[in-house]
């Protein structure tokens, strides 16, 4: 009896730590949290963008979508725990990426939140000592707090949440890494941007959130680490691009960066989810709302 215990109590041991280490197999895809299309009547559309990727254990998500009411319920819809995230990427400023970052921290408050380096105004940034000139002539009444300038302050923000800030790029775990590029676009101009590169066997998965800076200028940040993408995802600013800049666009990626295959969403387009899957054929992949896009 007490051999047999000692077998038992081995072979309970010997499961434990097997379940405890991480399979070489995990499960490697991305599942469309939030947009404004899909074919789920379970899940609620609306405009904006998240996706959930798990990629060799890590489990990220890429933006939080444009109402958290509807990312909860969509998140618990598909049965998905927001507890077991590793870290969460916000691409860009804009509410329709950031607002269901409330729920996020409802049910995950000390997770870590990636966000672009912004000078000012969202995200928990801070102003340096001496970002203003001063002028000693003036009376206290008439300046900046009575004349004694802070150190530095920050501008508080819509969250209380653990930002970290990325203004270059950052290799965050081994192989993903984050990709900052700023908008040279009058509407967005000065706008920043972080994208998500995941390195694999096959090359580059690109996640992208709605593209401000171009979809070329954040292809060539990302060739520094490798040129060659196998994947991307997300949304490419195009929902009101002429179409003649669509056709251009959708033949440079497919013939000039010869991207593997393609899922886009969100700021796309209808004419450019078209062009794309024309031009692309069987390397599109179609990533509405509750899609599963299993990634090598």
């Amino acid at each position: 009896m007490r051999l047999l215990a000692t077998l038992f109590g081995a072979i309970l041991f010997l499961t434990a730590a097997l379940i405890a280490i991480p399979s070489a197999h995990a499960t490697n895809r991305m599942t469309i949290l939030y947009d404004a299309f899909g074919e789920s009547a379970n899940l609620k559309s609306d405009w904006g963008f998240s996706v959930l990727v798990e990629y060799s254990g890590k489990r990220i998500l890429f933006d939080t979508g444009n109402n958290a009411e509807v990312l909860a319920a969509n998140v618990k819809a598909l049965g998905i725990d927001l507890k077991r995230l590793d870290f969460v990427v916000i691409s860009h400023r804009h509410g329709d990426h950031t607002t269901g970052l409330k729920y996020v921290l409802q049910v995950n408050p000390k997770v870590r939140v990636y966000v672009p380096a912004e000078a000012f105004g969202v995200f928990g940034s801070t102003l340096p000592k001496g970002f203003y000139k001063r002028v000693e002539s003036l009376p206290a009444k008439m300046r900046y707090f009575q004349g004694a300038e802070p150190q530095a302050f920050s501008s508080g923000s819509a969250w209380a949440a653990n930002f970290v800030p990325v203004e270059t790029m950052a290799e965050v775990v081994p192989g993903v890494f984050l990709i900052p590029t700023v908008s040279k676009t009058p509407g967005t101009l000065e706008l920043r941007e972080l994208s998500l590169a995941i390195q694999t066997p096959q090359g580059l998965i690109v996640v992208v959130g709605c593209s401000h800076p171009g979809i070329e200028e954040i292809l060539t940040a990302t060739a520094s680490v490798s040129p060659h993408v196998s994947l991307l995802v997300g949304g490419l600013h195009l929902v009101k691009a002429a179409d003649t800049e669509i056709e251009r666009l959708a033949h440079v990626l497919h013939d000039e960066w010869k991207l593997d295959r393609i899922a886009p969403g969100h700021c796309t387009g209808e004419p450019a989810f078209a062009k794309l899957k024309q031009v692309f054929g069987d390397s599109y992949l179609y990533a509405g709302l509750g899609s599963v896009l299993e990634v090598r």
